[in-house]
């Protein structure tokens, strides 16, 4: 008779090991609030497409919001601190993940690196706390991929500025406290913070989606709101500010479908271990244990990357490029083991009694935004042979 194993071996080489005490107790914690909080109710939230607001200062009190940032109430933990908690977020679901990413590092991180001491005061503590909410406007329905066509423009009026234009994909979108709002000017494209209750200003949430159902996917549309000076974010002009902010956010991607391909692995190795077929459990044929052992291999990969990115980041030393590379290769290997664990499922595989196919789904997006597969792979083949292929 085939010999039983333990619980399935997430970890075969170690890579948690490596983590500080500091690390190992946001890894213990996040996945006791997912485990807690979350998981008992994740299943509903994806086929009702929500995501409770009331998250927020849960996630909040935890020190999650921001955590990476120093000052104004923020936890100032180190990159693979943030790194291990968005693994274990998106261990649980990428919605959860994204609300995270989207409030620390697209929301905060620019009016905490790039904002007046006034926006900073008024914003990051009552967002660390989150009690305030907030997402990042720079996608719109033209220009995803090509954020310097944006047609999204901002006028001087006066003291004043005008903001006129449309947003898309906007996550957190409608429950937004603040949206920072990156805009063409006279002077270059500028980010402007954009009040919730702004006249002129309205969010509509994007339904019938398939993909990131536990989040909430919003367009904006600016009709010439009009907006205080101070409104602008007087640290940066031009693309630098909204893509150094995508890059922040592209780490979290890095670590966090490593969460959501441990779940699928953990589910299919599970699943192999007790389904019966032609008298025997699934997991002793060695079709089933190849599909296994490739899906373990990959996955360590994919964790290795991100610790190493991680360091890099701590070290001061990471470049975009590299933060590219893990991005488009750890999301590839994140699709490729829910496939995988998807097969070894069978018809229950595309039930939400488990969570491989609400984790398949996720991907597709999480492949798409904070930039496409192919925008990376361009990234790094100018990094390559030092040749531009966008234009």
């Amino acid at each position: 008779m085939p010999r039983t194993s333990e619980p399935a071996q997430t970890d075969l080489i170690r890579v948690d090991d490596e983590l500080s005490d500091e690390e190992r107790l946001v890894r213990n914690t996040v996945q006791k609030f997912a485990a807690d909080r979350v998981m008992p109710h994740i299943a509903d939230w994806f086929e009702a497409g929500i995501l409770p607001r009331e998250l927020l200062p849960e996630l909040g009190k935890l020190g999650l919001l921001g955590m990476h940032l120093t000052g104004y109430d923020c936890a100032g933990m180190g990159a693979v601190a943030y790194g291990v908690a968005c693994r274990e977020l998106e261990a649980a679901d990428s919605g959860l993940r994204s609300m995270v990413s989207v409030q620390g590092s697209l929301a905060m991180f620019p009016i905490w690196r790039y904002g007046s001491d006034e926006q900073k005061d008024e914003w990051l503590p009552r967002m660390a706390a989150g009690e305030a909410a907030g997402c990042f406007g720079l996608t719109e329905p033209d220009h995803g991929s090509d954020p310097s066509s944006m047609k999204t423009h901002a006028k001087r009026n006066g003291a004043d500025w005008v903001l006129s234009g449309t947003k898309m994909w906007i996550t957190n979108g409608s429950i937004a406290d603040i949206a920072v709002v990156w805009a063409q000017t006279e002077q270059g494209i500028r980010g402007l913070l954009v009040p919730r209750g702004s006249r002129g200003f309205t969010a509509r949430n994007i339904h019938k989606k398939l993909s990131l159902r536990a989040s909430i996917t919003s367009e904006l549309h600016f009709d010439e709101v009009r907006l205080p000076a101070s409104a602008v974010l007087p640290g940066v002009t031009g693309l630098k500010g909204p893509l150094s902010c995508l890059s922040e956010a592209r780490f979290g991607i890095v670590w966090g479908v490593t969460g959501a391909a441990r779940s699928c692995f953990e589910a299919a190795a599970e699943y192999a271990r007790t389904r019966e077929q032609f008298g025997q459990k699934i997991g002793g044929f060695q079709l089933t244990q190849r599909k296994l052992a490739w899906m373990l291999a990959d996955l360590q990969r994919a964790q290795l990357l991100a610790l190493h990115l991680g360091r890099l980041k701590e070290a001061g030393t990471i470049t975009p490029e590299q933060v590219s590379l893990g991005k488009m290769s750890n999301v590839r290997s994140a699709i490729d083991i829910a496939r995988q664990a998807r097969t070894v499922l069978g018809a229950n595989g595309v039930t939400l009694e488990y969570p491989v196919i609400r984790h398949a789904n996720n991907l597709e997006s999480v492949l798409t935004y904070e930039g496409t597969e192919d925008i990376h792979t361009l990234a790094l083949g100018q990094a390559i042979t030092g040749i531009s292929a966008y234009r």
